[in-house]
C-alpha cells in the first residue's frame, strides 16, 4: 500500500514539475510577443491556444534561441491548454476580447513573473577564440536600493563574472544582451549600470587564471 502511495506522489510531482514548465514557456512567449491573438469563435479554442503558443514558440527559437526549455521538450497542445488555465487562475495572464479577436497578454503580476524565469535563465555564451577584449561592468546604486544592489551582486556570480573591485566587474566574453536584461529588469538607468570595454587591464593575471585565458 505504502509502495502504491510513493508512486502516486512521485507521479503527481512529475505532472506538477512538467505543469509549471509549460507554464514558465507560456509566460516567456508572451513576455516576446506582448501578446496572442486567437480566434474567440473558434469551437477547438483549446487546440487554437496551444497552436498559437506552439508557433511563436518555434518562431521565437529560430530567431533568438531564448526559450530554452522549449529547445528541449516539445510541448503538448494538452499540456499548453493546461498551463493557459493555470496562469488565468492564479491572475498571471489576461484575456481581452476585441470583436471576433481574443488578446492573451501578461498581466502586471505575469509580467514580474515572466521577468524573473527570463532573469533565471541568463548565460553568458563562452566562445573558443577570445578576441582579446576585456568587458568591465560598474554600477553605482545608492543605498536606498541595497536590496536591489545585493541581488545584482548576486546573479552576477551567478553567471560567472569576476569582480575587480566592489562594484566592478569583468567578462572576457560579449555580454551587451545580458546586461540590457539586466539593466531592464533591475530598472536601472544607464547612468547606474554601465559597460566599458578595454584592451588591457593592468595585473590582469588573476582574471586570466578565473577565465582560464592563459
Amino acid at each position: 500500500m505504502g509502495g502504491k502511495n510513493n508512486l502516486e506522489n512521485i507521479q503527481a510531482k512529475e505532472v506538477r514539475k512538467r505543469a509549471v514548465g509549460a507554464a514558465k514557456v507560456v509566460l516567456k512567449v508572451l513576455l516576446l510577443t506582448g501578446a496572442i491573438a486567437i480566434a474567440a469563435s473558434s469551437p477547438m479554442f483549446g487546440q487554437a491556444l496551444a497552436r498559437e503558443f506552439q508557433k511563436e514558440m518555434r518562431c521565437k527559437n529560430r530567431l533568438k534561441q531564448r526559450l530554452q526549455e522549449s529547445q528541449k521538450e516539445e510541448y503538448s497542445k494538452e499540456r499548453i491548454q493546461s498551463a493557459f488555465y493555470y496562469l488565468k487562475r492564479k491572475g498571471l495572464i489576461n484575456v481581452e476580447y476585441r470583436g471576433p479577436q481574443m488578446y492573451v497578454s501578461l498581466t502586471e503580476k505575469g509580467a514580474k513573473k515572466a521577468g524573473k524565469y527570463k532573469i533565471n535563465d541568463l548565460a553568458i555564451k563562452k566562445v573558443e577564440k577570445w578576441d582579446q577584449k576585456w568587458r568591465i561592468l560598474i554600477f553605482d546604486i545608492s543605498d536606498k536600493h541595497k536590496n536591489k544592489r545585493e541581488a545584482l551582486r548576486g546573479k552576477l556570480k551567478q553567471l560567472r563574472l569576476f569582480q575587480l573591485q566592489k562594484s566592478v566587474w569583468v567578462c572576457p566574453y560579449e555580454f551587451q544582451n545580458v546586461i540590457k536584461i539586466l539593466r531592464d529588469f533591475f530598472g536601472l538607468t544607464d547612468d547606474e549600470m554601465k559597460v566599458i570595454t578595454a584592451s588591457e587591464i593592468e595585473n590582469d593575471h588573476r582574471v586570466r587564471e578565473f577565465f582560464e585565458l592563459n
